[in-house]
């Protein structure tokens, strides 16, 4: 499923080899807002990303990986609202596990 808002989420093998990792970048069109319009627009990503999390049969294999975004994303709304967080960096989130395993398999 795919929710559309400010980020990009890739995943990948961490360079350990243990495990994954997530790569969030927010998109373009988002750094370029003012601060006030970056706060508002990731406070309407949340809520979407809410939305479709309480629409989701709980066995569905998205929404396992969607709490964990929106976790993420919760965590990184006061730094985007305050606007001390560099959204030209990537974020690089350490997911853990054997390699080989999915992340739906991490995340339950």
């Amino acid at each position: 499923m795919e929710i559309h808002g400010p980020l990009t989420i890739g995943i990948a093998d961490a360079a350990s080899g243990l495990g994954r990792e997530l790569h969030i970048d927010f998109k373009p069109g988002f750094r370029e807002r003012d601060l006030a319009g970056q706060g508002e627009q990731f406070r309407a990503y949340l809520g979407a990303l809410s939305e479709y999390i309480v629409g989701t049969e709980e066995d569905d294999p998205n929404r396992a990986g969607m709490l964990l975004v929106q976790q993420i994303a919760e965590g990184l709304l006061p730094h985007v609202e305050a606007g001390d967080i560099a959204l030209s960096d990537t974020i690089v989130v350490e997911v853990g596990g054997a390699p080989g395993v999915s992340l739906t398999d991490l995340l339950s």
